[in-house]
Formats: structure tokens, sequence, C-alpha cells
């Protein structure tokens, strides 16, 4: 893990390309602490700061092969760099490193920009072939690390965070409301919308290519599913149980490859309990494990991470994280995810990563993506049940199945089957919409939008995000099994765009911590998307055959838990007598009024709300995150000091 910078197609010298790359890494060595290198040639530049993970003693970056002819910055780790370099070692190469970083050009040197066809990683990097004078950009396929990019005059500006781009003159931070809009409905812009106007991401999956002056972007992988008619994996259920197992203990086997040890994050559920049974298989040391609990009972799991540290003998730190931590940490989490967020939930996931930098660790294996491989999230049982409501609308019993949805919210549970039909959406139109499974999130999420101000409303005019996605849907989408497709919608968009952004890369790299996720192996994938349905989610219950494949691995309390989504207290953290200054700074009237975005007495009543009664509703929850996020995340990037400006001119 480390971060990237540089530019191509500028009038820049090598000596004024270097001064500005060494602004542009200063503001990301939190991604890469322990070195930095900066390389430029007419044209072209590339900046790197270095967080040692493998090859510690020679893979220092931008690293050439042939000279300058191929250069390389690069972010993240090739999994399978063993495999690929006894592949290219038989076909003639010659190492002189023991880096990944090394195989990765060796496998450009062979097969060009197809080489990423054969990596198994996470990553985004930039590599220039010189004697082609072609940039090549390119991110990993699921999208764990990121990749951001911005255009000025003749040339192009890219780097891991958005910070760096504006330590470039002229590229400065303006809020694209149109972006804004989609992270108040969907929890995240579509990429390549970011918070920013003219600031844009490279998407999971793709690639870009700059030569002959002609820039092009190509997706080239994405996750895809059977037709609902056929194309199913029919092998027994035991058989495809044991694959489940011997592709995931692989895909972690290979993910423990580093010169420095590696630990693992115990939420208390199935799939960081399974990550890190696996990953004992493949330690010669004490494995280190980290858990956070909640001063909340509501949201706290300590009991369960308790267990499953103790069954597998770990080496095992917890930190509890109380409101008020949440509240102190929360304007450094929104420097870190560079756009507003509607949930705390990075929150308690920063001061996590802090205590195992604190401990010594670079690496966590973490359960990320099991929900979306193997339907895990409520979001999925839930349209099933809508669904199945839909077949007899009438039915005063079927929609009392949502009470079973949701055990930890009491409030559902007092509920009659009319405001249960109502609340999920069991109308006429379910069974068409392509967006079914997830309408009750967009909706109730969307509502927040209330808060914002007339002039943001007549920017927006009828700008719909929700429709703006369903517009971005594969055209093989609708022959795709309803579960199926709720699993895309989850895993093609809020994975990438919040889960393993918002929550994973950017709170662990805050920390100089990288992030691997089994799960998210792509040969896992394929698997688990071969599954017949009935095989993931059983009636009511979720990764099914997950839990077969593993239950000889963890202790029963563990293995036969319901699914508990990771959540942290909302508005609760800021509405008390203690709340730090610059939340009644920034919730103030006239901070309101001074940034435009939202209305300010409307947003003084939702504040006085939760001062007094409390904000128990998802929609003033989220409102109340979502406008202070803005707020945090206005003040500090619209006055970003362009450090790179003297440098540079």
């Amino acid at each position: 893990m480390c971060g990237v910078a540089g530019y191509c197609g500028t009038e820049l010298a090598p000596e004024q390309g270097q001064a500005l790359l060494r602004a542009m890494t200063d503001t990301i060595a939190h991604r890469g602490p322990d070195a930095s290198g900066v390389w430029a040639a007419p044209g072209i530049g590339l900046g790197h700061r270095r967080l040692s993970i493998v090859g510690i003693a020679y893979g220092q970056q931008p690293m050439a092969l042939e000279g300058p002819e191929l250069m390389l910055a690069y972010n993240g780790e090739i999994f399978n760099f063993v495999e690929l370099r006894q592949e290219l070692e038989a076909n003639g190469h010659v190492f002189r490193t023991g880096s990944d970083t090394e195989v990765l050009l060796h496998l450009y040197a062979e097969h060009g920009v197809e080489c990423l066809a054969k990596l198994n990683g996470d990553f985004a990097f930039a590599l220039w072939d010189g004697k082609r004078r072609r940039l090549f950009l390119a991110r990993d396929r699921v999208g764990v690390r990121p990749l951001f990019y911005a255009r000025r005059r003749e040339g192009i500006f890219f780097a891991s965070e958005i910070k760096a781009l504006l330590a470039v003159p002229g590229i400065e931070a303006e809020i694209d409301p149109v972006a804004l809009d989609e992270i108040f409905t969907l929890w995240a812009p579509l990429a390549p919308l970011t918070g920013f106007q003219g600031i844009l991401e490279l998407p999971p999956g793709h690639f870009m290519v700059i030569e002959d002056g002609q820039t092009r972007i190509q997706r080239y992988w994405d996750f895809d599913f059977p037709d609902r008619a056929d194309g199913y994996d029919t092998r027994s259920e035991d058989a495809l149980a044991d694959e489940v197992l011997a592709l995931l203990d692989d895909a972690t086997r290979i993910r423990m490859r580093a010169d420095v040890p590696v630990g693992a994050y115990l939420s208390g559920g199935l799939d960081s309990a399974i990550t890190a049974a696996l990953a004992l298989r493949h330690t010669e040391q004490k494995l280190s494990t980290f858990s956070v609990g909640f001063e909340s009972a509501e949201h706290d799991e300590t009991q369960f991470q308790a267990i499953m540290a103790a069954a597998l003998g770990t080496d095992h730190r917890a930190i509890s994280c109380s409101n008020g931590d949440i509240a102190a940490a929360f304007p450094a989490v929104i420097a870190h995810t560079e756009r507003p967020i509607v949930r705390t939930a990075p929150a308690p996931l920063y001061r996590l990563s802090s205590l195992v930098r604190d401990n010594g660790i670079k690496v966590v294996l973490t359960g990320e993506g099991a929900d979306e491989v193997f339907a895990g999230y409520d979001i999925f049982k839930e349209d099933k049940v809508r669904r199945f409501a839909a077949g007899q609308p009438g039915s005063a019993r079927r929609p009392l199945l949502f009470k079973r949805l949701y055990p930890y919210l009491p409030g559902l549970q007092n509920q009659s089957a009319d405001y249960l039909t109502a609340f999920f959406g069991v109308t006429p139109d379910l069974l068409t919409d392509p967006l079914a499974s997830h309408r009750p999130r967009y909706r109730s999420t969307a509502a927040a939008k209330i808060f914002f101000s007339a002039d943001l409303r007549q920017s927006l005019g009828d700008y719909d995000a929700a429709a703006a996605l369903a517009e971005t849907l594969p055209s093989r989408f609708a022959h795709w099994h309803p579960q199926h497709q709720a699993q895309y919608l989850e895993s093609r968009f809020l994975l990438p765009g919040y889960i393993l952004s918002s929550q994973g890369d950017r709170m662990a790299m805050a920390h100089g911590i990288e992030g691997r996720f089994p799960f998210l192996d792509h040969r896992v994938m394929a698997l688990a998307a071969k599954l017949p349905p009935k095989l993931t989610l059983k009636g009511l219950v979720e990764k099914h055959i997950l839990r077969r494949a593993t239950r000889h691995l963890l202790p029963e309390a563990i293995n036969n838990r319901t699914k508990q989504p990771y959540r942290a207290p909302d508005s609760q953290a800021f509405a008390t007598a203690d709340a730090p200054d610059y939340v009644r700074e920034l919730l103030s009237p006239q901070a309101i009024e001074d940034t435009g975005l939202f209305n300010p007495k409307a947003v003084a009543k939702l504040v006085a709300k939760a001062g007094t009664s409390g904000v128990e509703g998802f929609r003033d929850n989220t409102a109340y995150v979502g406008i202070l996020s803005t707020q945090i995340w206005h003040r500090e990037f619209t006055r970003w000091p362009n450090a790179a400006t003297q440098a540079a001119e």
C-alpha cells in the first residue's frame, strides 16, 4: 500500500515537475510514511509515497525497467506475484528484486494492457511506456484502491487522493451539486463523479490510456451472474461448500504474503471470524487481532469478539468507542474521506486503524465483501420478503415477516401489517422495477434532501440520482435472478463508493494501514456468482453455503449468529452538552447560510430537536450526519492551501 501522484502532457520542465510532485506526495504522506520518490521527464512525471510491506529493501518507487523506458508508480499489492514471476522467468525474464512492483513491470512488458487479466490484487497504478509515449493508468476490479484525476490546460494530473490534486496550481475545490445529491440518495457519488467539480475518479475495473494526444477509458471487468433460467452450478451442496472453503483458504493464503506481520480485524460477526480462522493456517506467528466496541449496547458486539479471540487464541486488542470519541474524530474522518457521508460508521474504524498502527502492525485482513458476495445483508432478505408479500398484496400475515428481519430495531416490532407494507414499499410495480431491492433505502436516504437550500434545489433541477444509476446498468441485468440484481447494485455501487472507500481505504490509510479482503478475490466472487440463490440466501438464513463450508472452523455461537450490520451512533454522538465547539459553529444558522447548501431554518429545527428529545428516525439521522459532514467538508477543502503554487511556477 502506498500513494501515487503524477501528470502527463504538460509543459513542465523536469525540475519544475519534481517540485510539484514533491508537493503533491507530501499531502498524502500518511499513505506511505516509510519512503518517497519522484521522477520527471519532459511531459511526464510520477511521484510515490511508500508503505513498505513486500520487498522492503528493494521496492523503492517510481521503479524503472529497461532504463527509463518503463516507469511505474504503484499503490497496492499483487497477491499472486510469486506465481506470475515464475511464469515470466520461464519466458526468459530476469529479475533484480523480489518485489511485486517489478513483477508488474515485466508483466506489462510481456502482455501490455492485457496484463490486467492476470492480476489477482488490489491496486491503482500509473505506468509510463516511454517507447510508445503512453501513460497507462489502471484500478483493481472491485475498487479497493482509489485513483483520481483532473485536467488542467493541456495536461492531466492524477493521484491516490484528491488533496494531492488540490496541490496543483489551478485545480480548485468547488462543490459538485450533482455529486452531493447522489451522496444524499445513494450514499456515494456515481463514479466517475466525486464531490468536486472537474475532479474525477477512475471507476473500478477500468483503465485509462493516454497516447498520441488521445485519452481512452475502458472497462476490463465487471460483476456478472448467470441468466436466471440457467447457468447455475448444479453440483451438490457438499461439493460446492468444499470449493468455497478451498478458494477462500487460498485467497487468504496469498493475502498473508508480506515481509511484515499480518493481523486481522474481529468484528464479532461471521465474516471476520472466518478470515481470522483461515489466517491462522498460514502464519507461524501468533496472530494479532483487533476490535472496536461501543459504550452503546445497541451497537456493541464485544462479547462475540471475545468469544472468537479466545477460540483462536489470538493476541487480541480492543478499543471502546464513545459518542465523544466519534465526535472528536469526525473532522479528521471527513478530511480523509474527502466527501460528505451520511453515517458515522467510518469514525470508529479510523480509531481502530490507529490502534493497529500503535501496535506495530501494517497489514490487516478483514471480512469486507462477504455480505455482497454471499448475500449477507438484510437488504437481500428484505427484497425477498417484499416480493413474497407482493404475491398476495391483501395478506395481513406476509408483511409481518419484516419484523423478523430487524430484531435490533425495537421500534419496528410494534408496527401493523399495513404500516409495514407501506413503509417497505410493497407496491404493484415492485416486480418490474430494476432498482426494486434498493428503493426503500434510496427513498429513505433521499428524504433528508428536504433540508437542501432553495439555491441547491434550483441548481439540481429535476435531476434524479436513482434514475441516473439505473441508466448505468448492463443490458444483461434484466436476465438475472432478483437476488443477483440486488447483489449487483450493492457490489457495483455501495461497495466501492462507500464501504471500501469511506469506511475502508481512507480510514486504514489515514494511519498507514493496508486492508486486505479475501472475500473479494475474483476467483471467490466468480464461484459465488454461479451458486443458485437458494444456497446463499436459504429461506431467511443469509450466507448459508458459507456457514456450511466453515462451520468446523468457528464456535457455534459465531457460526449460527444472525447478521448484525456494523453501525455506530449517529446524531446522538454530537447532540450533547459537551459536544466539540465545531458542531455548534458549523450547524449555526449563520454557518449554514454562508455555505448555502442547506435551509438554515430547517436545520435549526433539526439541531434543536436533536438536542432536546433526540433524533430517532432514519431521515433525520441521515440529515444530521450528512449536513454536518458536508459543512466540515466545505470548511476543510474550500480553504485548502495550494502549497505547490510557488514551487511549480
